[in-house]
């Protein structure tokens, strides 16, 4: 899928007919992520993961690895994201901390909607945005809380073997996963990208909350 017009115009479609589910509540720890859509051709990014042979020229996600000083999910997979300011809405959230943690700056007419809240077990209700980055972007991370970035081809996350969906003795819902690589992602964060999968590539009407988080992800 290649970064333009086209697929910019199809994401948002599909979210436009999709209607997203807030799990807002007034004693929530509410947070919002920002999912970007970027060009992957300039992407040299990729540090600490093999190039898969399926990766090529092509539309990617950003991601970053958490820094391991964090007190929450050191060293886990994120997208950018964090805690909503007071009177702050989502996709303010998201624009904020996806300049702050990767320094994009991106106006408020890039967002192109949002996908459904995301309740973790840890206890934050996280709103994911979906947001169109574009083409060539230098990006520069905050080594306070991001210790890498990474922009992964949204052919990886189209692969047949995902998502990866492992049984959980404490719950009667899988954890689910998403392979990168030769490595994997864990929910929440696997969860949002196979939604963004499923609702702004397929079209297809999928819901992600009920999918559990392995047991790192708990705290």
């Amino acid at each position: 899928m290649r970064c333009d017009e086209a697929l910019r115009e199809r994401i948002a479609a599909n979210l436009s007919a999709f209607e997203f589910v807030s799990a807002a509540t007034p004693d929530a720890r509410s947070a919002a992520v920002a999912i970007a859509v970027a060009d992957e051709s300039f992407g040299a990014d990729l540090a600490g993961l093999p190039r898969h042979e399926t990766w090529r020229d092509d539309a990617a996600l950003i991601l970053t690895r958490r820094s391991p000083k964090l007190r929450n999910h050191p060293g886990q997979w994120a997208l950018p994201g964090g805690m909503r300011d007071p009177g702050e809405t989502p996709e303010v959230t998201a624009l904020r901390e996806m300049r702050e943690e990767v320094d994009l700056a991106l106006p408020a007419a890039d967002i192109l909607g949002r996908l459904d809240d995301f309740k973790t077990r840890s206890g934050f209700v996280i709103s994911p945005v979906v947001v169109w980055a574009g083409a060539k972007r230098d990006l520069a991370f905050d080594p306070l809380e991001v210790a890498s970035i990474h922009r992964i081809p949204l052919s990886e996350f189209m692969r047949e073997d995902a998502p990866i969906l492992d049984a959980m003795a404490e719950s009667e819902h899988p954890v689910l996963r998403m392979p990168v690589g030769d490595t994997w992602i864990a929910a929440p964060t696997a969860a949002m990208i196979y939604q963004f999968r499923e609702v702004c590539i397929l079209g297809r009407d999928t819901r992600v909350a009920h999918f559990e988080q392995p047991r790192f992800a708990w705290r």
